[in-house]
Formats: structure tokens, C-alpha cells, sequence
């Protein structure tokens, strides 16, 4: 075994073989597993029902790659966000909004070191993508979220969105693996319940396919922005190789194995997006063979970037025409916007 290799890279088979062939009884690789994961230790010293020798054997040959607290900052409304810096020196960011007259206390995470999509609006994809988060990373800022959660608020988290910075589905793998390992009960995971947890993602009509088949018990927000093709190509590059046909025919495709909710994010652009034109065409897309949320955000602006929100009565206009239509909208005032903490904001300023 590397000394490098982290310890939470390994499944629990694969520490009951390593500890069977360090002549250690089978039960000691699960309690190590609900130290890793349930307990969320964050080194070998603290596993005090291991004995000694066995702890400074798993130091001698493993490490323990968590994120560590870099930056906190608090915005006038509540939200808090964090900058963590990983092993090998990159930072990635999470935010904790808390609704308190909801008793919802949500965390974003991320799940790569910036992102490779480039869509027009969003400062994370002006940094490129530098790599995948591992599956223990997104976990580590889900438990270091919580823990700030439970000393400014006394409570726990409620919910985790995967709307952070990167692309859930373009590190599939390790996305799919921390979903499990908050849902799994103890001591296996922190047993967090699925519907609680909605993974976004900007439409990648193959892996929405693949969530489905894999089934995926979460909730799934599809990143929509523009009602059309062409404006949705002109801001979000990915629509190109998958366009707005083949995201609903994954989505019905979702949907019917699932039955998981699905819901649309939709930030408002001053006349760009937010006419009543506009509006029109995405009723249609809202009378598709599945039930559909929308959320309307508000456009945070970022440095370079000529977009604008939506003016209020515009934002309002866009929002009743949506229900008259018997389309289950929501208006989401944005969050953090003090701190650069809102959506498509994370750029670890």
C-alpha cells in the first residue's frame, strides 16, 4: 500500500480484505468504516476503539486527504460561505443558506475544482476545470457545513444541493458515491434522506439516462435557462450536443423509472429570457409527459459579464404568467450576493 493512498478511497470489502491479511478480526474494518464515514473522523487518533498499534499502522500507510477550513465568510441575510483548500492546494467553495421562517437550513457543494462548461453567466466556468472533487471531498464539506450550521443556528442541515461549483454529472462516479454515503444508514453513511438531496446539472441527456438506470433516488434540477435552442445555445455551449429535444426525452426517460421530482432552474436576464414570449415557450416545456417545478432566480452579476436581472415587473410578470398556466412556480430571491456566495457567483474571491 502507498503512504499516499487516502484511506477513504477504500470500500468496506476492501478494508475487510486488507485487514484479513493484517491478521485483524473482521468487525475492526467495520469499525473503522463508521469512524470514516458516520463518525466523519478526521484522523486515526481519534478512533479510540481501535488499539494503538493498529492506529499508527493505518498512519504509517495511509493519509487522510480531507478539505481543511481556509476562508469563512458571513452575508448580512445568514448565508455563510466556505472556502476549503484540499490536499493538493486547490480551494473549492460551499454555502450554507439558511430559511429559518421555512426551518430549511440547505448546503451547496461543489463537486470539481471549477468547471469546464463556460456558460456565459457563471464565474465558476470562467476558471476552467483543474479536477474532480473525490467522493470524500464533497462528503467533507456536507460534515464541516454542519458543524457551522450547528453552532450558528443550533441546528442541524436539512438539505444538500449539488449546485455548487463544477458539473455533478462530469465526475459521475464520485458525485454518485457521495450521494450514498450521506443517504447510507449508520455506521455504513450519515443517513441522510434521499429526498432531501437534489443533484443539479447544466443537461447532459446521456448521464440523465444513466441516473435513471442506476436508480437514482434523489431529486434532479435541470439547469434550464432559456426556453429555445438558440438562446440557450448562445449561453450555455453544452446545449449544442444536447439540445432541449433530447434533454426532455431524458427527462420523461428519468421520470418514468423513477418518479424522482424534477424541477427547473431559470435565471431571469433582463430581455433576454424574461418576456412573456419567453414565458409562453416555457409552458410548453412545463406540459411534458412528467410533473415540473420552476425556480426563477435572480441574476447575480460577475465581473466581465454584461448580463442584467431582470427588472422587478418584468421578474413578477414572468412569474404570474407561469401560473395562470397552472405551471408550479417559485420567485427565489438570491442569497449571499454580499459575499459572492449566490448562484454563479463561486470563483474563490
Amino acid at each position: 500500500m502507498s503512504a499516499q493512498k487516502d484511506i477513504r478511497s477504500l470500500s468496506l470489502p476492501e478494508i475487510e480484505t486488507l485487514f484479513s491479511t493484517w491478521g485483524e478480526p473482521r468487525f475492526r474494518a467495520k469499525q473503522l468504516y463508521e469512524w470514516l464515514w458516520a463518525k466523519s473522523a478526521a484522523d486515526f487518533d481519534s478512533m479510540s476503539n481501535l488499539s494503538k498499534s493498529l492506529r499508527a499502522r493505518l498512519q504509517e500507510e495511509f493519509s487522510f486527504a480531507g478539505l481543511h477550513e481556509d476562508k469563512v465568510q458571513h452575508s448580512a441575510d445568514g448565508t455563510i460561505k466556505t472556502r476549503w483548500l484540499t490536499h493538493d492546494g486547490h480551494r473549492v467553495e460551499s454555502v450554507l443558506i439558511p430559511v429559518a421562517d421555512d426551518d430549511r437550513f440547505t448546503v451547496c457543494v461543489s463537486t470539481q475544482v471549477g468547471c469546464s462548461l463556460t456558460c456565459a453567466f457563471c464565474a465558476t466556468g470562467r476558471m476552467g476545470r483543474k479536477r474532480n472533487l473525490e467522493a470524500a471531498e464533497i462528503f467533507d464539506q456536507v460534515v464541516g457545513v454542519n458543524r457551522q450550521c450547528t453552532e450558528a443556528f443550533g441546528r442541524s442541515i436539512t438539505n444538500v444541493v449539488y449546485m455548487g461549483m463544477g458539473e455533478p454529472l462530469l465526475t459521475y462516479a464520485n458525485t454518485m458515491r457521495s450521494v450514498e454515503l450521506l443517504t447510507a444508514p449508520a455506521p455504513l453513511g450519515l443517513g441522510m434522506s434521499a429526498r432531501r438531496i437534489t443533484v443539479s446539472t447544466a443537461g447532459i441527456a446521456k448521464m440523465i439516462r444513466k441516473l435513471a438506470d442506476d436508480g437514482f433516488r434523489s431529486n434532479l434540477a435541470l439547469s434550464l435557462h432559456a426556453a429555445d435552442d438558440k438562446k440557450r445555445n448562445e449561453i450555455m455551449p453544452i446545449n449544442e450536443s444536447n439540445n432541449l429535444k433530447a434533454l426532455m426525452e431524458a427527462l420523461e426517460y428519468f421520470y418514468k423509472k423513477t418518479k424522482n421530482r424534477i424541477s427547473y432552474e431559470y435565471i431571469a436576464f433582463e430581455r433576454f429570457n424574461d418576456s412573456l414570449e419567453d414565458a409562453a415557450k416555457l409552458v410548453q416545456l412545463c406540459r411534458r409527459q412528467f410533473p415540473v417545478r420552476v425556480n426563477i432566480i435572480e441574476y447575480n452579476p460577475i465581473d466581465g459579464v454584461t448580463f442584467e436581472k431582470s427588472d422587478e415587473n418584468r421578474l413578477n410578470a414572468f412569474g404570474a404568467y407561469l401560473a395562470r398556466e397552472g405551471v408550479t412556480v417559485t420567485i427565489r430571491r438570491s442569497r449571499g450576493k454580499d459575499i459572492d456566495a449566490a448562484c454563479g457567483q463561486l470563483a474563490n474571491k
